[in-house]
């Protein structure tokens, strides 16, 4: 009985998967693989921008002094 449960069980569940993929290619549907060279370009070039802004804004007079304090503070702190 329980060979004849697994079977049907088995057999539903593989037609099942079969009928999707079979409906997903007559509808012409495919699976995204991932980023493209393109893609890749574009978010390595974003990357950069990024890390050239963020540069600039903490190597900039204000916030190098404001860094520079907080660390002078935490040097001069008694416990």
């Amino acid at each position: 009985m329980n060979q004849v449960v697994r079977a049907r069980l088995r057999a539903l569940v593989c037609g099942a998967g079969t009928a999707l993929r079979r409906r997903a290619a007559r509808q012409g549907l495919r699976r995204d693989a991932g980023m493209v060279t393109s893609e890749y370009a574009m978010g390595i070039v974003a990357a950069v921008a990024f890390a050239v802004v963020l540069y600039k804004v903490v190597t900039s007079g204000a916030v190098s002094a404001e860094l520079q304090g907080i660390v002078k503070r935490a040097l001069d702190a008694r416990m």
